[in-house]
């Protein structure tokens, strides 16, 4: 075993240009040719084309970090040379000359500091020693960074760039792979926030390990990220692979990345992601009054149909009306991280008066086009895959869960049940049933069936006043029970999807007023009534005496109790 001799850096942090002497610069994507002092000012992105360039360790720090926190971990570590390899160079003599070329030790470097005011640790990968590539000091590296977040208790962010794992270092940098996973596997169990950045490109072992378990990944534009490469895929196996395969947009438009956010809105994006859980969620004391209704009595009579009729209005505010009025920093997260990213249920963090909040919702929209894009707010397999991936990400940060429902029932097409849509509203049923934090549900349109129950298993349920909430809509179970769609207006009477016959049978907890034409008439109004209302509900589940996993577990197993009868085995045989 060769041990690899330690040498002090002789460069810093370089910019990739054509030439040392030159000021211009060739763009690898359009072929332009860039002003180089332009281009390091754009964070190297192309003015032209906006292609991502490659970023030194420092450079990003700085980029990231708060100017003047910046804390660098300069861990002991010594590469050894395990298997005495050589190709068409000695390993040791590779290393030494990335050392040389990058000024630094390693492919990775660690820093603690903070994002606009927020703490975190941060690992930056480097491509350019020896591609990225994940060997024992890489590994050794990684782990040792989220230790430092694990004992601080504060976030870790790494940001990828890799080519897989380091060949010279035979199994050692396999097992690499389950070590760095073990490690962030201990920052979830602590229920800390891990993100990764993906940078172009981030292959093989990184991909297939760290990379790929933070709470949530985001990708600059046009990374690319995968197990295997394009080029090994079209080599070992003769496929013929579509255009921008593996990039980041790919990514996204398969569920398999939060977001894509631009070099120049990182720090931005990055500081208000972090502030999520750095905030403690305590409900601020005054504001405006509770407008929950508790006694039904003092709803009046409710027409149910008309209420169908108002629910279903397409000028009703949707989920995302109400967060825009509502709520501060929200960010997007997105897809299940196994098949897709449904339009119809989104997701994401934000601020309720400053109260960090998961906030779920179904997203119908307003006219044909958009209704049809977000497929009439009846989500799918990967929706429901999402929402539950989201809840057990607002469970290990310790925040609220906000869903917002409104939607005729999980989408019923030959897609969705082979995907396994009832499986994928199972777990999302259990995994809400069993949270640690609060959860309140808002029914602010249609509740359908088990698709708006799969996000309504909340500590308390709330309903807009001309909302419905039913086991099947009133045509359908007219279709069924009277034979004809036309008898739907009795149906939806005979239902009681009202909100009156609701909060008499104890279905929802309070309801909240609107005006007799409906929401849509006053969206601002109807926003403050919403805002208020949560604000006064978390409150109550902030002080409430009983753990929110209990208290919703004894919500729940009431419904139907009292029309259950104990029956001795002798009294069942008689019968």
């Amino acid at each position: 075993m060769t041990a690899i001799l330690s040498e002090p850096p002789k460069s810093t942090d370089r910019s990739i240009s054509d030439s040392e002497g030159s000021r211009w610069i060739k763009c690898p994507q359009c072929m332009s040719m860039v002003y180089q002092p332009r281009f390091e000012r754009a964070s190297r992105v192309c003015p032209e084309c906006d292609w991502h360039g490659r970023v030194a360790p420092g450079q990003r720090l700085a980029q990231l970090l708060d100017r003047g926190s910046v804390e660098r971990l300069d861990f002991s570590i010594e590469l050894v040379d395990p298997l005495g390899f050589v190709d068409t160079k000695a390993y040791p003599d590779r290393v030494r000359a990335s050392r040389r070329t990058t000024g630094h030790r390693e492919a990775v470097v660690c820093a603690a500091g903070a994002i606009q005011g927020a703490p975190a640790v941060v690992a930056v990968m480097n491509f350019d020693f020896l591609g990225g590539s994940l060997g024992s000091a890489v590994g050794e590296l990684i782990c040792r960074g989220a230790r430092t977040a694990l004992a601080r208790h504060i976030p870790f962010v790494v940001v990828t760039a890799s080519g897989g794992a380091r060949m010279q270092e035979g199994a050692l940098s396999l097992m690499q792979m389950a070590k760095t996973s073990r490690a962030f596997a201990e920052l979830d169990a602590a229920g800390l926030l891990t993100v990764s950045v993906i940078t172009d490109p981030t292959y093989g072992g990184v991909a297939a390990s760290f990379a790929t378990l933070s709470g949530v990944i985001v990708a600059e534009p046009a990374a690319r990220l995968g197990f295997a490469g394009r080029r090994v895929i079209e080599q070992t196996i003769g496929q013929s692979l579509p255009e921008g395969f593996q990039t980041a947009e790919f990514l996204l438009s398969r569920g398999l990345i939060d977001g894509i956010v631009r070099r120049a809105e990182l720090r931005d994006w990055l500081g208000g992601l972090l502030a999520v859980p750095t905030r403690a969620a305590v409900v601020p004391a005054g504001g405006d009054p509770d407008p929950t209704i508790r006694d039904p009595r003092l709803l009046g009579e409710i027409d149910a149909w008309q209420s169908v009729r108002t629910a279903r209005h397409t000028d009703r505010p949707t989920a995302l009306d109400y967060i825009e009025r509502m709520v501060t920093d929200f960010r997007p997260l997105r897809g299940d991280r196994v098949s897709g990213d449904c339009p119809a249920l989104i997701g994401g963090t934000g601020f309720l008066a400053g109260i960090p909040v998961m906030l779920l919702g179904n997203q119908k929209g307003h006219h044909t086009t958009e209704m049809v894009a977000r497929n009439f707010g009846m989500a799918g397999p990967d929706g429901y895959r999402k929402a539950a991936r989201l809840m057990r990400l607002a469970d290990r940060l310790g925040i609220p869960v906000v869903t917002l429902i409104d939607t005729p029932g999980a989408y019923p097409g030959a897609a969705a049940e082979e995907g396994g849509q009832a499986g994928a509203i199972a777990e999302c049923i259990r995994t809400m049933s069993t949270l640690s934090v609060p959860t309140v549900s808002v029914v602010c349109g249609e509740g359908g069936s088990g698709g708006a129950l799969a996000i309504g298993v909340g500590n308390e349920v709330l309903m807009f006043r001309n909302s419905v909430y039913s086991v099947i809509s009133p045509e359908g179970c007219a279709a069924i029970l009277w034979k004809t769609p036309a008898e739907a207006r009795r149906a939806a009477r005979a239902l009681g999807v009202d909100a009156a016959t609701l909060l008499r049978h104890g279905i929802v907890d309070g309801v909240l007023p609107e005006p007799k034409a409906g929401n849509h008439t006053d969206l601002d109004g109807a926003a403050d009534t919403l805002r208020a209302a949560l604000i006064a509900a978390l409150r109550r589940l902030e002080t409430a005496p009983t753990e929110p996993a209990t208290h919703r577990r004894e919500r729940f197993e009431a419904f139907g109790a009292n029309a259950v009868a104990d029956h001795t085995a002798e009294e069942v045989r008689s019968r």
